[in-house]
């Protein structure tokens, strides 16, 4: 009886130390000995042992940029600043689905109304509260194609810097700016490098606003940003200036490729 125990014993001993042979992967699983912890049945061992390395971005080295996305538009912000009290209609043309909007985005009139004062607020005329600007994001309902041949690279760390610098050329007040940055620097500032482009028409051709009575003038800062590895060569991207007269729109958002 002893001598069964014992053969037994050996048995057992044999396929536990085959099964840690197996497991490590140092001779092939013969006997389909499967991992009791679910987690390391779905690890793949590296091949001879050797780390895997990760392969670098593809993109992270060219100048120029053709990006398909379907990110959302974040942020867009609207703010009005007419030269007196007056009600004013925003319909807004999306190629795409909101997914958030504040005040409420109106089904009926596919907008806004309310009414706006010199000194930006708003009072909306659906549920008579104030506001400060217009909100909404979406998702658009086909890839938008960034093509983008111009910009700026700049470190993560620094984007708080660059921000404070750019966003006045380009128009925007220290109270618009301000809410731009605490909104991106966030996204920005933990990636090695940061490819930043600021878009026109690609951006107004999914969005477009019709508003009543028409402004003045209008400004609109949509900024695309993709996070890079490593630093690129790019040609740096023009910035015109913007003078703000009579009725004044001011907008901002953006949107991060991944």
């Amino acid at each position: 009886m002893k001598k069964i125990l014992l053969i037994i014993g050996m048995a057992v001993a044999v396929i536990i130390w085959w099964a840690g042979l197996t497991k490590a992967g140092y001779i092939p699983n013969i006997l389909k000995i499967k991992s009791l912890n679910s987690r390391e049945s779905n690890i793949q061992m590296p091949l001879n042992n050797k780390k895997v390395e990760s392969n670098k971005n593809a993109e992270s080295n060219k100048a120029e940029f053709e990006i398909n996305d379907l990110g959302s538009f974040a942020e867009p912000i609207i703010y009005f600043y007419p030269s007196k009290e007056q009600e004013v209609i925003v319909e807004l043309s999306y190629g795409g689905k909101i997914i958030a909007d504040y005040p409420r985005y109106d089904e009926k009139i596919q907008g806004w109304d309310f009414i706006a004062y010199p000194d930006g607020h708003l009072i909306n005329k659906k549920d008579n509260k104030e506001y400060s600007y217009i909100f909404w994001e979406g998702i658009p309902s086909v890839p938008v194609n960034w093509d983008i041949k111009e910009g700026f690279i700049v470190k993560g760390e620094d984007a708080r810097e660059f921000l404070q610098e750019i966003l006045p050329k380009i128009g925007l007040t220290p109270k618009e700016f301000n809410e731009f940055i605490v909104y991106w620097y966030p996204r920005m500032k933990d990636n090695s490098y940061n490819l930043i482009y600021f878009a026109d028409k690609q951006y107004t051709d999914v969005a477009s606003l019709d508003i009543s009575p028409k402004p003045d003038s209008i400004l609109k800062v949509f900024m695309v940003v993709k996070p890079l590895q490593e630093k690129i060569s790019i040609q740096p991207q023009i910035i015109k200036p913007f003078e703000r007269k009579g009725f004044s729109v001011i907008e901002w958002g953006g949107t991060e490729i991944k």
